[in-house]
């Protein structure tokens, strides 16, 4: 099955799209997207690995799955659609780039499209949901693919880095392989941020290690990138991705 991509991942993932799983995937899909409304739109389902290919990458973060209110869901892990509100997760990312890099993040949007434009794959374990359902989608086969994404950004000889926030990105670990640097600490979540989340300099750490292998540092106040490519959404709205 050919996911048109638009870069390397179109190669590197056709096998994994011909297996049983795949397929499987994509069937339940139909009848969510037929039965129920679903996020993220679906021309935005694959929109982390269509921003980032894989020999750009420089920084993975790991998320769970999209957010489940409208609007909220664009395909890129923490982030939202353009002109919504941040989610609490994302209010404290924000909060620790502050105090990480002494720079202010008022009146930043949360595309996060910026990021992805530096080569930062902004990957959910999880790439649908249904909405009002947290973790909905869980179980219908995503984690196996995802997991092969990450497995094979860990066996690329390029160093990169990898920021694994909570305990469920932690798990992702023994999928990559140690000529990477992995950043560990609690998820952002208002639920966790105070044990180990803040104060734990995620940014100014991959930042560090992106200038040690002579790459360029993220900017992480880029949020959003002036050539975002749209996608349709299927409601007759063009919406960034």
């Amino acid at each position: 099955m050919n996911l048109k991509i638009g870069n390397e991942w179109d190669e590197l993932l056709a096998a994994e799209t011909d297996k049983p799983y795949f397929v499987r995937i994509m069937n339940f899909l139909e009848n969510e997207y037929r039965e129920h409304t679903v996020y993220p739109p679906r021309s935005l389902i694959f929109a982390s690995l269509k921003y980032v290919s894989y020999s750009d990458a420089k920084v993975v973060i790991v998320g769970q799955d999209p957010y489940i209110n409208p609007g909220q869901a664009n395909g890129l892990a923490f982030a939202v659609g353009e002109g919504i509100a941040l989610p609490p997760s994302l209010r404290n990312i924000y909060k620790e780039i502050e105090t990480d890099l002494g720079v202010s993040m008022a009146g930043k949007g949360g595309e996060l499209t910026g990021w992805a434009r530096q080569g930062v794959l902004l990957l959910n374990a999880t790439l649908t949901v249904r909405a009002g359902s947290s973790n909905a989608h869980a179980n219908c086969g995503w984690q196996e693919f995802t997991d092969f994404v990450i497995k094979t950004l860990g066996a690329r000889e390029k160093p990169l880095a990898f920021v694994l926030w909570g305990r469920n990105a932690q798990m992702k670990e023994p999928l990559i392989g140690r000529q990477h640097y992995i950043v560990k600490s609690a998820h952002p979540s208002p639920m966790s941020a105070t044990n180990g989340f803040f104060g734990s300099k995620p940014f100014s750490r991959v930042n560090s290690f992106l200038a040690v292998h002579g790459m360029t540092p993220v900017d992480w106040t880029d949020v959003t990138a002036d050539n975002a490519p749209s996608y349709y959404n299927g409601t007759g709205k063009i919406i960034r991705g």
